[in-house]
């Protein structure tokens, strides 16, 4: 096993022209976007593990504890916070795959990021694509994503997609430290946002995931079935319809967003606005 600050590799593959898909889980998971199409790619590419983040550098085990399984008063297993990075089988994906699904770290952003970015040279990663998603005054039938690329090339190809490029300023996440060093060095960079409905939580979105998924596999030239993610999205998206019904508030606030959107004058969402919270209405009630 090589042994680095950063990241722990089991072996390391013979890889060739490979891309490199990173999703965090904390401030840029909004509807479990991110983590969920990690999870949906590493499962249907069939990726294996074969390294994981070195912990302690990075993570506060206070605000994120590590989790425990304890059976019969014994301790089986101690998992820390942290993160791990997965190789896609070549012959399902066409191509070399790497992916890394972790949880965004509290502390040591750069000495993490030129890590990860060492790593990414010697695995010969030939772009980089995170994944992040934000809450924003949109509709859960939207299917908006929106981008920044390291170099116009890319921003071109992404445009013809119909994905939108970013404007903004304000507090970042690690995608945009990764992205800063890795156009340091040199390296191509795609960061995707998606953009969540700020009126609905407490659930996973799976028609943005499965927009996402599509777009991830025509940018990387690899193929992903997404089936299952529709019908995930039409079985939810009748829950939330059935909420939306009952409830003449959301409904109004509905329709205004609608109209608003039409008209072109959006304005971010402002604070106790009504919020469907899934897990209210599915979960039974102690």
């Amino acid at each position: 096993m090589m042994d680095v600050d950063t990241i722990k590799l089991e072996y390391i593959p013979d890889l060739k022209d490979t891309l490199f898909i990173a999703g965090f889980e904390g401030w840029g998971n909004a509807l479990d976007v991110s983590r969920g199409m990690l999870d949906y790619m590493i499962k249907k590419t069939e990726a294996k593990v074969f390294g994981e983040i070195n912990s302690d550098y990075f993570y506060r085990y206070d605000e994120a504890r590590p989790y425990v399984h304890i059976e019969n008063g014994q301790l089986k297993r101690l998992t820390p916070p942290g993160g791990r990075v997965y190789l896609a089988s070549k012959e399902i994906t066409k191509r070399d795959i790497v992916f890394l699904k972790a949880n965004e770290p509290h502390l040591n952003w750069l000495k993490f990021v030129r890590g990860l970015l060492g790593i990414c040279e010697i695995l010969n990663i030939e772009i980089i694509i995170t994944i992040g998603s934000m809450y924003d005054n949109v509709l859960h039938s939207d299917r908006i994503v929106s981008c920044l690329a390291s170099d116009n090339e890319l921003l071109e190809m992404l445009r013809s997609k119909r994905v939108l490029t970013i404007n903004y300023k304000g507090p970042s996440a690690i995608h945009s430290t990764i992205q800063s060093e890795a156009q340091k060095r040199g390296m191509r960079c795609i960061s995707l946002w998606c953009h969540c409905p700020y009126y609905l939580q407490g659930t996973t979105h799976f028609g943005i995931i499965a927009h996402l998924g599509s777009l991830i596999s025509s940018i990387g030239g690899f193929p992903l079935d997404i089936e299952e993610l529709e019908i995930a999205w039409s079985e939810l998206n009748k829950q939330i319809q059935a909420i939306v019904d009952k409830s003449p508030e959301l409904q109004e606030m509905i329709n205004q967003l609608r109209k608003e959107k039409i008209k072109g004058t959006l304005s971010p969402s402002k604070k106790g606005e009504k919020v469907i919270r899934i897990e209210d209405f599915l979960k039974p009630k102690s």
